[in-house]
């Protein structure tokens, strides 16, 4: 079986899932009860200066019957005594010494953080995560995301932090930026032992057209919040691998936003992550999820050949490859299995007006006589789109590449057919 233990910047973990710094890390009993059900690590609820939250926290994404596909919340930090708090977390470091505990913090003034990280150290933590990150609330008040927006605030803030700690440091990145790696440029030169991403995204969820106040509702009103949830994950994997790929940056990666699954997981640590964090899915489905979590990402590093989590990590990187770098002479082709098709007309609807007019209908029936569309192989251009909308998967598209070389956009520009900014084809001359 496979080894799934990990060391991540000197903090090992029997395994490479950790709670997220939120709602399910909010106490000792929570995190002890996590780590009974198998949870590797805990980064406890951010500690700071406690403050009073409103009751009507979340709001939820649905579609269809799918639940919470993606969460809103408008909740804070802690607003637990800090004292309580680190007796709690200290209680749990004895109780369970070979899992992973850290503590999200959040400070103002440099003796303000550097108090703070002398009192968690005493209480055995593992290490800490600076929360540069939270995107509603706190940055209005000069700390979260306003600090993780101003790279060189976030490098001063860490080097404060490095400065008085003797454990690990990480640093968590929001992603309300332009470009994730001038976070990670600030963390290698504030010298962080390793970094968190992401936290959640600024969001306004929806709206109650009969009163007209945005969700989730106060008497007077709302406000945006942190969206997160698996609607998330595509942009977390996006900035994960965005430093990932870099040389530069050589900080380990905790891996963060939409993993409700052990191959979620999996993409985050093949992406570069050395552990991963889980928040919405434990709000959703209970601690109970990590059973699932540990068997299925064991099993599928035995089934790939692979003893331990190194071997999966950083696997994809080398194929995250810029635009002008990808294959021109791949080509695919969509094929329908007329078997199995039950003529909904979906693909064909979806061809015809969002994409390429690539299926028209054919004089095959179904078994209950509706007519079976067929691909117009000329037209198609291999889109995806067609297997995208099918809902019974009867759709696969076909390699049907040819051996010669087709020409590439570097050699259109040679021959002076289009102008080209930043790698990109803006017109045609």
């Amino acid at each position: 079986m496979s080894d799934l233990s990990i060391d991540f910047c000197g903090i090992s973990s029997p395994n490479p899932f950790w709670l997220a710094s939120a709602p399910p890390t909010n106490s000792g009993e929570q995190i002890m009860r996590a780590f009974d059900t198998g949870w590797g690590g805990a980064v406890w609820k951010t500690l700071g200066n406690p403050v009073v939250n409103v009751n009507s926290r979340y709001a939820a994404l649905s579609h269809g019957r799918n639940r919470i596909v993606g969460l809103n919340n408008i909740e804070l930090i802690t607003d637990r005594g800090l004292s309580i708090n680190l007796r709690e977390m200290g209680e749990v470091k004895k109780r369970f010494p070979k899992h992973a505990l850290l503590a999200s913090i959040m400070a103002g003034t440099r003796a303000e953080w550097q108090e703070l990280i002398r009192r968690v150290e005493d209480t055995g933590a593992d290490g800490v995560e600076l929360n540069f990150s939270c995107p509603h609330g706190m940055c209005e008040r000069g700390l979260g995301s306003a600090i993780g927006q101003e790279p060189a605030i976030a490098e001063e803030i860490t080097r404060w932090a490095k400065e008085s700690s003797s454990i690990p440091v990480l640093v968590k990145f929001t992603p309300n930026v332009a470009d994730i790696r001038d976070q990670g440029r600030a963390a290698m030169a504030g010298a962080a032992d390793g970094v968190a991403l992401i936290n959640t995204i600024k969001s306004i969820i929806g709206v109650d057209l009969d009163d007209f106040i945005p969700f989730p509702k106060l008497r007077n009103g709302s406000t945006n919040g942190g969206y997160c949830g698996p609607a998330v994950k595509p942009i977390a994997l996006h900035m994960v691998a965005s430093l990932g790929r870099e040389t530069w940056f050589t900080l380990p990666m905790s891996g963060i936003g939409g993993i409700n699954t052990w191959q979620d997981a999996a993409e985050f640590i093949a992406l570069g992550c050395g552990s991963v964090q889980v928040c919405t899915a434990v709000m959703h489905h209970g601690f109970g999820i990590i059973t699932e979590m540990i068997d299925g990402l064991s099993g599928y590093l035995d089934e790939k050949g692979m003893t331990s989590i190194g071997e999966l990590q950083g696997r994809a990187l080398g194929n995250y490859k810029e635009w002008g770098e990808l294959d021109m002479n791949y080509k695919v082709e969509a094929s329908i299995d007329a078997a199995t098709c039950s003529g909904c007309g979906k693909c064909y609807t979806a061809c015809n007006d969002g994409a390429y007019q690539a299926i028209d209908w054919s004089d095959k029936k179904t078994r209950k006589g509706k007519p079976i569309p067929e691909i117009n192989t000329v037209k198609c251009k291999g889109c995806n789109l067609c297997s995208l909308v099918c809902p019974l998967d009867c759709i696969s598209m076909m390699d049907v590449s040819h051996t010669e070389t087709v020409e590439s956009w570097q050699d259109i520009v040679a021959r002076g057919g289009y102008a080209v900014s930043d790698g990109i084809i803006v017109n045609d001359l």
